[in-house]
């Protein structure tokens, strides 16, 4: 009996884990279908710095990949730092993104349950993130794992520093 499209795709074992050197370019095509969806365009530098961070365990800003089939279908990024209110850091889940052709399979949930596995591993105290008001689809998924702050983020652009 033949498969359908995507169906060998959806049987695959699914494999979340952390950025390794060979990831670059499944990330990138992931990192650029995450721009897409926002409408924005970060400068090449800018991707290249981000991945160098990602894979340099002096920062505090750790990646993952989510992995089917050998190929790179998801990725998250989260970023660990102080807070005022507790003795443990805060973790804040900056990105999160999965292939549009594997979505509503539980890869976002998989990805957002590795950074709370991370996060307690690294003695956070907590994990949050942002969304925009209008990522509707993916609200649903975030109203079953978390729960929303109230809060309202305001924020001021500054000029980029002189070089």
């Amino acid at each position: 009996m033949a498969t359908q499209p995507g169906e060998a795709a959806m049987n695959a074992p699914l494999q979340v884990r952390p950025v390794v050197d060979a990831d670059f370019a499944g990330w990138r095509a992931m990192w650029e279908g995450y721009q897409q969806f926002y409408k924005v365009s970060f400068q090449d530098d800018a991707v290249r710095r981000t991945w160098a961070r990602l894979l340099d365990p002096a920062e505090p800003m750790f990646g993952a990949v989510a992995v089917q089939d050998g190929r790179v279908v998801g990725l998250v990024h989260y970023i660990l730092h102080r807070s005022t209110w507790t003795a443990g850091d805060y973790c804040y889940l900056q990105d999160l993104y999965v292939d549009a052709a594997c979505r509503r399979q539980g890869l976002a949930a998989q990805l957002i349950r590795s950074v709370y596995e991370a996060a307690e591993q690294l003695g956070a105290a907590r994990v949050y993130w942002l969304t925009h008001e209008s990522n509707t689809t993916a609200m649903q998924l975030y109203d079953q794992v978390a729960e929303r702050s109230g809060f309202v983020q305001y924020r001021h652009v500054l000029p980029a520093p002189a070089p």
